[in-house]
C-alpha cells in the first residue's frame, strides 16, 4: 500500500503525462498525419492497424516523394518519438494509482506489462519506418513486413492497454470506500 503522498505523486504523474500524451496524439492526428495523408493521398503507416503489404507500402512512399518522406521523418517520427512513453507511463501511473486498493496486484502487473509492450513495439515500427523513408519506394519486403508486424502488435496491444485501464478502474470503481488509502 502506498501512502497519501506516494498516491498523490502517482495521480499527478498520471494527469500529467496523460495531458502530455494526449497533447502529442492531437498534434499527430490533426496537424502531422494529416498532412502525410493529403500529400501522399493514403493513409501513414502509423495508422494502419491491420498491417500493409509490399505494395501498400512502395505506393505510399512514392507518393509522398523526397520532401514527403523528409517531413514524415522529422515531424511525425519526431513527434512519435516521445508519444509511446509518453502513453506507457499515463497508462502505467493509472493502472498504479487504481491498484492501490487492490490486495492482489497481478491484473496491475499484467496491464503495467502490457502497457510498455505497446510502446516497445511502437518504437520498433517507428525504427521499421524510418529506415523504409530512408530507402524509398524500392524497400525491402522484409523490412515492410517487420514493420507491419510491429504495427499490428502494437495496435493489439495498445487497444489491450487501455481495456485493462478500464478493466482496472472499473475494479477500484467498485471497492469500499472504507478501503481507500
Amino acid at each position: 500500500m502506498m501512502n497519501g503522498i506516494q498516491s498523490k505523486t502517482i495521480g499527478t504523474i498520471a494527469i500529467g503525462s496523460g495531458a502530455i500524451a494526449a497533447s502529442i496524439y492531437l498534434v499527430m492526428i490533426n496537424v502531422t498525419l494529416a498532412h502525410i495523408h493529403a500529400i501522399s493521398g493514403h493513409v501513414p503507416f502509423d495508422m494502419r492497424p491491420i498491417g500493409y503489404g509490399p505494395a501498400d507500402a512502395a505506393t505510399l512512399l512514392d507518393a509522398l516523394g523526397a520532401e514527403g518522406r523528409n517531413y514524415y521523418l522529422t515531424r511525425q517520427l519526431a513527434l512519435d518519438t516521445v508519444y509511446p512513453a509518453t502513453l506507457a507511463l499515463t497508462l502505467a501511473a493509472t493502472i498504479c494509482w487504481f491498484a492501490q486498493r487492490f490486495s492482489n496486484p497481478r491484473l496491475a502487473r499484467v496491464a503495467i506489462a502490457v502497457s510498455v509492450g505497446s510502446a516497445l513495439f511502437d518504437y520498433i515500427e517507428n525504427l521499421g519506418i524510418a529506415v523504409m523513408l530512408w530507402i524509398g519506394p524500392d524497400v525491402y519486403a522484409t523490412l515492410i513486413y517487420a514493420t507491419s508486424v510491429a504495427t499490428i502488435v502494437k495496435s493489439a496491444l495498445t487497444t489491450l492497454a487501455v481495456l485493462l485501464v478500464i478493466v482496472v478502474g472499473l475494479i477500484w470503481a467498485r471497492q469500499p470506500k472504507a478501503a481507500m488509502p
